[in-house]
This record gives structure tokens, sequence and C-alpha cells, in this order.
């Protein structure tokens, strides 16, 4: 599996690399501009990203940017629609549903809970149900 995360807190972004290596090759931005720029040469090299990990609250350009950019690119290109989780710290239900309005297929709340992770991945066809 080929994965962005796209996180612009040092230490979380490190430990959800960590925790996401055991799944496939991680490929990591420090905000929305970088992870935009990540995903275009992954779909110009034909070698898109199974899945994308976005921060909502990032520098210059913002997760949610990012997944709308994201989707309308799949939209006018014919290309595999991405699995995409969003990150947030905020507890704010508006970001939340806007999210899942833009079309993200999943939400994780920080700090991070892995078990949460991992089954939401089972639920989004990423894992085999027997995986640990």
């Amino acid at each position: 599996m080929k994965i962005l995360i796209a996180e612009d807190d040092r230490i979380s972004r490190s430990f959800f690399q960590k925790f996401m290596s055991s799944y496939g090759a991680c490929d990591i931005a420090v905000d929305g501009m970088e992870a935009l720029d990540l995903y275009m040469d992954a779909v110009k090299a034909n070698a898109p990203y199974d899945l994308l990990c976005l921060d909502i609250m990032m520098p210059r350009v913002d997760g949610l940017k990012v997944l709308k950019v994201v989707r309308a690119m799949e939209s006018q290109h014919g290309l595999a629609r991405a699995k995409i989780i969003m990150m947030t710290a905020l507890a704010d239900v508006e970001y939340v549903d806007q999210a899942f309005d833009l079309g993200c297929d999943a939400y994780a709340s920080k700090p991070i809970d892995t078990a949460k992770v991992e089954e939401v991945m089972k639920n989004l066809g990423l894992m085999d149900a027997s995986e640990p």
C-alpha cells in the first residue's frame, strides 16, 4: 500500500509515520501544499496513493482544501479514488461534517488511537480483517 501522511506537527508526524510504515510505503508532507505536490507527482508517475492521512489544520493549505483538490482531480481525470482519513485535534463537528461532505472516508481524532485507525483501515478494505 502507498500512503501519504500530511501532518505539520513533527512529533505527531513521526509517530504516525512509524505506525503506518508497517502497512506500506509512507511519504510525508509537512503542510498541505507539500501534500498536493506529492499527490500530483504520484499521479504523473502513474503510482497514485492508496491512502491519504490528512491533518485538517495545516499551514499554507489546510487538509480540507487538499481533500477537495484530490477529489476534484480524481473526478476530472478518471483516477482511482484514494481512501482518505482526516485527522484533527479539533472537536468541532462542523469541520468533520465538511470533510465528509467533501468526500473523506473516515475521521480520526488526535491523539491518534492506533487500534481505531487499524479498525478504520479494515473497514475501508485496506487491511485484511485477519491482520492484527
